[in-house]
């Protein structure tokens, strides 16, 4: 096993010097500066909690997941033809009263409407202590967008390697999910890319949760820039990067990045 500093900076290093891309100062991780819930804050809640915290079910070809991510995603599969999920909003009181019933431990996704259940899974990610994409990865990330197609999934692949494993999990097992969602869009009419702007904002919040615009022109027109970006790399994720043997191809590629760097060390 390579120890993780030299994964890191191996990594670091061809972003940097292929794709002009630079990772300012974090390592992929959560921001740490933000008050932790405090253990009584935490039992039996399902929102706002860190996913560390959480109930977690063992997927097959996942690993652990949380176990609301796999109840919700499992529900709505019997439902994947509706049209417009996710797209549609469910009832505001009885998303309430459900949300509610599962931070106190009870259940009730097998008896709700299926938009209710899509609306409490982008509650889900929203109100995440911090966002399942790294912020101090937004940047590098956005930057990446920004290339050549086969360039950009390259890049994107790199970034997501300074991800902890379990993130890239469940970012895998979740797009996954969405795929199959997207297969049916015949019927329900969400394809891969509605998909991607439903859930840009949700997946890549800033810390303070959301943006403070003025209306200003210029603010505006950088705000759309910045949602479009957020979008395509929704997109990216979903359709390419994550769908692949992510695994598989992170060994392949970190393993020749370090025999790289270590070569070059001894020059």
């Amino acid at each position: 096993m390579w120890d993780q500093r030299l994964v890191r900076l191996a990594l670091l290093q061809q972003l940097r010097a292929v794709y002009g891309i630079k990772v300012k100062g974090g390592r992929g991780q959560c921001d740490r500066r933000r008050r932790e819930p405090a253990a009584t804050e935490t039992v039996g809640k399902i929102f706002g909690v860190p996913f560390n915290a959480l109930p977690h079910s063992v997927v097959p070809e996942y690993g652990h997941i949380p176990s609301f991510l796999v109840d919700a995603c499992t529900s709505l599969e019997e439902h994947i033809q509706t049209e417009g999920l996710f797209r549609k909003s469910g009832s505001v009181v009885r998303l309430k009263a459900l949300k509610n019933k599962l931070d106190h431990g009870e259940s009730g996704l097998s008896s709700a409407p299926p938009c209710d259940i899509a609306g409490l899974l982008k509650q889900f990610f929203r109100e995440l202590p911090e966002p399942i994409l790294p912020a101090d990865l937004h940047e590098a990330l956005f930057k990446a967008q920004q290339l050549g197609s086969e360039e950009k999934n390259k890049a994107t692949l790199l970034l997501s390697c300074l991800m902890p494993d379990h993130t890239i999990d469940i970012l895998r097992y979740f797009f996954n999910f969405l795929r199959n969602v997207s297969l049916r869009s015949s019927e329900n009419k969400m394809d891969s890319s509605n998909l991607a702007v439903i859930f840009a904002p949700n997946l890549l919040q800033t810390r303070e949760g959301h943006e403070k615009m003025s209306a200003n022109t210029e603010k505006k027109g950088t705000f759309q820039i910045l949602s479009w970006t957020r979008c395509q790399l929704c997109w990216v994720l979903m359709v390419s990067v994550l769908l692949h043997p992510w695994k598989a191809l992170k060994k392949v590629n970190v393993k020749l990045l370090v025999t790289i760097r270590e070569s070059g060390d001894k020059v």
